[in-house]
């Protein structure tokens, strides 16, 4: 690949124009190899959807849709501004009581954090409910983007009970929150989660690199440590291309 991001021509040249195999699919399966031998590496760029189908003589909806099959499979996401990427895979998560961070560090990615507000605030009724303090209790705010490899892949938004407004962006931008908390001697032991999908809003939206109106996946989270005592309520929103959940069903 050169570093204009064009795929070798060559690759192409034995694609079966006549027969029953369509186009799209013989492009995806072409440049999926590419992928996953290793000839394409993790953060290579793909020239745009135009010059690749001038270029091997196919339309630009043949192209798309080949594009559109990887990136539904997790290999290539597409980046605002900065255009069609090959990605690490997609990231499964176990409904379990894990952090996004830890999660990536285990799968081999590296996660990194842009904090966006690090505030102490007044508990909204919902915040409060979830925390076990009384309305208007000041509890901490955090507002965070988690990114792999540099591909934003959530906007997480918790909020800390009253003795945690010490944390400071320094810790944050350095650690995962659940790694703080351990520090700090929290062993939580059970969480209520609810895991949702909607709209993204035109700030989450920039934030994730999506179009407004995407799809997200969200999750809504209270954990609690061994004495049952609320310590984090987290309301998350994540790029469904990236990220998925998994659950475990046990017949009873």
């Amino acid at each position: 690949m050169t570093n204009e991001g064009q795929l070798p021509s060559d690759l192409f040249l034995d694609l079966d124009r006549s027969g029953p195999m369509p186009l799209y699919f013989q492009v995806a399966s072409r440049i999926e190899e590419t992928i996953r031998s290793g000839v394409l590496p993790p953060g290579a760029r793909l020239e745009n959807e135009i010059a690749l189908g001038e270029r091997l003589g196919l339309s630009r909806p043949t192209i798309r849709r080949a594009i559109q099959d990887l990136v539904d499979k997790g290999l290539l996401v597409r980046r605002r501004g900065i255009g069609t990427q090959v990605v690490h895979g997609p990231v499964t998560r176990k409904v379990e009581l894990t952090s996004l961070y830890d999660d990536l560090a285990q799968g081999s990615q590296v996660p990194t954090t842009k904090l966006l507000e690090r505030n102490d605030v007044p508990a909204s009724d919902v915040v409060a409910e979830a925390l076990g303090v009384a309305p208007g209790t000041v509890v901490a705010h955090i507002r965070r983007v988690r990114f792999a490899e540099d591909v934003p892949m959530a906007v997480l938004e918790n909020y800390l009970p009253p003795e945690f407004t010490d944390i400071t962006d320094t810790d944050l931008q350095a650690h995962g929150l659940y790694q703080l908390l351990r520090g700090r001697g929290v062993t939580m032991r059970v969480a209520k989660q609810r895991i949702g999908a909607r709209a993204a809003t035109g700030d989450e939206a920039d934030l994730l690199e999506i179009e407004d109106g995407d799809p997200v996946l969200t999750m809504s989270r209270t954990a609690y440590d061994a004495s049952g005592r609320a310590v984090e309520y987290g309301v998350h929103c994540y790029r469904p291309d990236r990220y998925s959940f998994e659950v475990t069903l046990v017949d009873k």
